[in-house]
């Protein structure tokens, strides 16, 4: 390989640094997995790991600070002006017995035998940075060029190692934008590959999940879940999408349709999870209309907002990540039409809380964007409703009891009214007379609404 000075000009200078302290005494140092892929790809690097042939006793003697933070495994963490950067004898490994991690780690001498332990070649590269020298034994740069993610050596062996790593390859194809090589494409469908991959843990899916949504298309990844078959054990109501025609608006099958949704959704990870799981209920709600002769998915919404929070449970998600992803479900309709009263869109605005509203508006666009229909009609109601609620929201649109002009304990002294339920009531009451009419969001206007409704709730109780 030829050429390298301009990405050793690009290698952080401590980086560089480490690299030569360990040179100085006696031993090596390379940079290696995916910051050497990326400085390739011409790409931004994000994680600087090097490797080396010093043990990490020695290692932690060259360096002041330095955390041992994996000495089973050879790692050392060394610290360099507040950056944490990780130091990892070679090595070879032997068996995988928990489809994770290895039974037992031999350090090593040799960069090739340590590159090729690692997952796929664009990733079994290694470069010195003090000499320029490249290491590529299994042709990584060759695929980097090709655009293929490609296992080390038999992809049967990678895969019955770490389960992960057939996920990760479909991730790679999404944020590389590369094909996978049919051999490794293979062994990923293969059941003793899946054997494998059912070993790994709700939260590395979770993860890999959420670094796929940073792709340009994350759909690719999604695509290859589903051919290697790996989809149907992590999310198989995503399955039920596959061929399930859906009505006149659309032009893609349920599936398809949350693949083009996807892709059209602006690149927030948890965004894109709502995305991937707002029409999850399709499926099972679709009836055909005797009146249409055509699909109707009456509340689908709601039965998708259910099933949602049972997935995103199932794959360790945080309770407030599945709170928010559930609502977006639960509300990604947006019906709106301009017969909508400023009173309308404000119990809108109240429904769907003004910090879920911006979040919305881009899963509808990214909904109908999906159709495969012309959507400009729909496009336009969008964004005249965001339009609308912002207007409102700029106006002061009391949307709960805390923007009342008026407190409880003022309805108490003022009315007479026992602690207790009916003072929330009230209240709650209060909100749609300004919801209504933001006018009467004035003390004496809100004491007066009270009082009549006070006085009605008291006959209806004694009659």
């Amino acid at each position: 390989m030829e050429g390298v000075a301009h990405l050793i000009d690009k290698v952080p200078e401590d980086v560089l640094g480490i690299c030569r302290r360990l040179r100085e005494n006696g031993k090596r140092g390379w940079i290696v997995g995916g910051c050497v892929r990326d400085l390739l790809r011409g790409a931004p690097a994000k994680d600087w790991d090097v490797a080396t042939d010093a043990r990490p006793e020695e290692v932690m003697r060259m360096f002041r600070k330095v955390i041992p933070t994996g000495l089973q495994h050879g790692t050392v963490t060394v610290l360099l002006r507040g950056v944490h950067y990780e130091v990892t004898t070679l090595r070879g490994e032997g068996a995988y017995s928990d489809g994770r991690r290895p039974d037992k780690v031999e350090f090593v001498d040799d960069i090739s035998a340590d590159l090729a332990r690692r997952d796929f070649t664009v990733n079994a590269i290694a470069l010195d940075p003090v000499d320029g020298h490249v290491i590529d034994p299994f042709g990584g740069a060759r695929d980097l060029e090709a655009r293929v993610v490609r296992a080390v050596g038999d992809p049967r062996e990678r895969f019955g190692e770490d389960g992960l790593r057939i996920l990760r390859a479909a991730r790679f194809s999404a944020t590389m934008e590369f094909s996978i090589d049919p051999d490794t494409e293979r062994a990923m469908s293969e059941p003793r590959s899946h054997v494998t991959f059912r070993r790994v843990s709700a939260e590395r899916v979770r993860d890999e999940w959420l670094k796929s949504m940073r792709a340009r298309r994350p759909s690719v990844a999604f695509e290859a879940m589903r051919r290697t078959g790996i989809l149907e054990i992590t999310c198989p109501e995503l399955l039920e999408g596959v061929g399930c025609a859906q009505n006149k608006w659309h032009a893609y099958d349920v599936w398809g349709h949350v693949m083009a949704c996807l892709d059209a959704s602006e690149p927030a990870p948890l965004l894109r999870v709502a995305a991937l799981l707002h029409d999850i209920a399709k499926p099972r709600t679709r009836e055909l209309s005797d009146k249409t002769g055509d699909y109707t998915f009456h509340d689908h919404e709601k039965l998708g907002a259910e099933m949602a929070m049972e997935i995103l449970g199932r794959l360790r998600f945080s309770n407030e990540e599945r709170d928010r992803i559930g609502a977006l479900v639960r509300h990604h309709l947006l019906c709106y039409d301009e017969g909508w009263t400023d009173a309308a869109v404000r119990r809108w605005i109240r429904r769907v809380t003004p910090d879920l509203a911006p979040d919305l508006y881009a899963l509808a666009l990214a909904d109908v964007r999906g159709k495969g229909r012309d959507a400009t009609g729909e496009v336009a109601s969008i964004e005249r409703l965001r339009e609308r609620a912002t207007g409102l929201l700029a106006a002061g649109t009391a949307l709960g009891t805390k923007d009342l002009a008026i407190r409880g304990n003022e309805l108490m002294k003022e009315l007479g009214i026992p602690p207790g339920p009916v003072v929330g009531e009230i209240l709650g009451a209060l909100v749609e007379v300004v919801t209504d009419d933001p006018a009467e969001n004035e003390r004496g206007r809100l004491l007066a609404a009270a009082r009549r409704l006070y006085e009605e709730r008291k006959q209806q109780t004694s009659a």
